[in-house]
């Protein structure tokens, strides 16, 4: 019998993006994910989702270790530069979801 791991930290933030600052949004929004998977060691995965029902909205699919490893991201230099851009952008973050992945 295989013995399971601790389930991983899941954040999925949504955010509301007008059509004329998309793409500097998704430049921003690459950054920080490229940065949080090569410069963080607590973080599994990191998408950059753009909704087909939807061209407004753009999500996030996060993957961390666990909470500490998240709370480490937050501390980041790539998230502060995509905070800036967020807010030069006038990008509204409208949810945020916490969960777990359970983890086979």
């Amino acid at each position: 019998m295989t013995k399971r791991r601790e389930p991983s930290f899941v954040v999925i933030p949504e955010f509301r993006v007008r059509p004329q600052v998309r793409t500097a949004f998704l430049d921003a929004a690459l950054d920080d994910a490229r940065h949080s998977l090569a410069d963080e060691a607590g973080c599994r995965r990191f998408d950059v989702v753009c909704p087909q029902d939807t061209e407004d909205t753009v999500l996030f699919y996060e993957v961390y270790d666990d909470r500490a490893a998240f709370d480490a991201h937050l501390q980041t230099p790539h998230l502060k530069r995509f905070q800036a851009a967020t807010k030069a952008l006038e990008v509204e973050e409208t949810v945020v979801r916490f969960a777990t992945l359970e983890n086979a």
